[in-house]
């Protein structure tokens, strides 16, 4: 497979939530970083985010728009698309089933090694998610007025 294609094999991989496929796409040392939160996964704590947004979403997909190669880097930009019909952890603790559907834009950037992943930064719009889900309400009460 070229690196467009072990791309997109993890992709179907996290689709359909198999742990340990996912984890065997990473080199020993690979790394996975949540860029909208700063928090980078490894090991088997690579699985994490797959498991907790499955969990949360159960219908999750991501939809893939664009990969771009560069020898041993691919970018992706994509949609993280879902119903939110499970709990979702997030840094304060958990979220609720909202039953309201996200289709959010993503960027992920992969970084491979002998056709596995080193590295994985995703960039998933955060804000959009919390604003679909309808959850940003505290934000508007905390913002006063333009001075």
């Amino acid at each position: 497979m070229d690196n467009e294609q072990i791309i997109r094999n993890a992709y179907k991989i996290a689709e359909i939530k198999d742990a340990e496929g996912w984890l065997a796409a990473f080199t020993p040392d690979g790394t996975f970083t949540d860029q909208s939160i700063g928090v980078t996964y490894r090991g088997r704590d690579r699985f994490d985010p797959v498991e907790n947004y499955g969990r949360a979403f159960s219908d999750m997909h991501r939809e893939l728009y664009r990969l771009y190669v560069d020898g041993d880097v691919v970018v992706v930009q994509l949609a993280l698309q879902g119903t939110h019909d499970g709990p979702l952890r997030v840094g304060g603790g958990v979220l609720a089933p909202t039953g309201k559907r996200m289709d959010a834009p993503c960027c992920d950037v992969f970084e491979l090694e002998n056709g596995k992943i080193k590295r994985f930064d995703c960039y998933p719009s955060g804000t959009i998610v919390l604003a679909q889900l309808g959850v940003l309400g505290a934000l508007d009460a905390a913002v006063g007025p333009n001075a």
